[in-house]
């Protein structure tokens, strides 16, 4: 009697451990006790968002700010998981997102870069000519003035905002009749999951085309101009360069305190002056 007695207790002692431990692992998220911030998203605006969260745990060190990329496409859909408390996108919110991100924080703008690898003697394109090579239908430099050289297209993944920013605005993607965003970027292209990658392959490739990020432009490849436009800070905010996109962070409904701490600070002028000195362009 004495035995099953303590072998009660200690089951029930056991649950109730378990039961704190569950509620203390609950703790822990950044919904429940706002200690710390998980932003997802774009990996575009990652390396961007990790320089933020590193200017903000500074000052605020009870506060931990993680940044996971993923891609713009997933923004969303690590707000619906719970997984994250901020979306970070580099394209506008689709509609089928706004159930999700009900709020949206324009951080900063940039522009879309067009890069071909050094050899290729071309300097500037049309947005008609930018589409017609990255769906397949101009294959060949001297199709639009180079030489006699085979064009090889590098893209980023699907999913990715540069990539859906980039195909939306030079007419690559368009929409069907039924609303929904038709990609048309040829299939022989090289895809690539980030900026750095997109970068190196255009960068190594003979003919090679794609396009990055303003902010991750260096000599290794050649940044063309678009419609006769240099793609710059001034020609970003005048709208004159005509491939450029916002830095988004979403989020729900529901948003912890730290969560909106860590916004108000990137919107603030100390957040804001952050942005400006690593290449992109502020919006306050």
């Amino acid at each position: 009697m004495k035995r099953n007695m303590i072998k009660k207790a200690s089951v029930l002692a056991l649950v109730l451990a378990l039961g704190i431990t569950a509620l203390t692992g609950c703790g822990s998220n950044s919904g429940s006790t706002g200690s710390k911030v998980v932003i997802a998203g774009s990996t575009s605006v990652q390396p961007l968002s990790e320089e933020l969260a590193t200017a903000f745990m500074k000052d605020n060190s009870d506060i931990t700010v993680e940044v996971q990329g993923g891609g713009s496409g997933q923004a969303a859909v690590a707000l619906a998981d719970g997984i994250a408390d901020i979306g970070a996108l580099s394209r506008d919110v689709k509609d089928e997102e706004k159930g999700t991100i009900v709020k949206e924080y324009v951080i900063a703008k940039d522009g879309v870069a067009v890069i071909a690898n050094t050899d290729v003697t071309i300097s500037n394109l049309s947005l008609a000519q930018i589409k017609d090579i990255f769906t397949g239908k101009i294959t060949n430099w001297k199709e639009v003035g180079g030489k006699d050289e085979a064009i090889t297209v590098v893209s980023r993944e699907e999913g990715s905002g540069t990539r859906g920013a980039f195909t939306e605005l030079t007419g690559v993607s368009v929409k069907d009749s039924a609303g929904n965003d038709v990609d048309s970027t040829t299939k022989s292209a090289i895809v690539q999951p980030s900026t750095g990658a997109a970068l190196q392959a255009v960068s190594s490739t003979p003919g090679a085309i794609g396009y990055v990020s303003m902010e991750a432009l260096d000599k290794s490849v050649k940044s063309l101009t678009v419609e006769g436009i240099s793609v710059s800070k001034e020609t970003v905010l005048d709208g004159s360069y005509a491939i450029s996109r916002p830095f988004i962070y979403g989020v729900t409904s529901t948003v912890s305190k730290s969560a909106q701490a860590f916004i108000d600070f990137v919107m603030s002028d100390k957040g804001q002056a952050l942005i400006e000195q690593n290449g992109f362009i502020p919006v306050q």
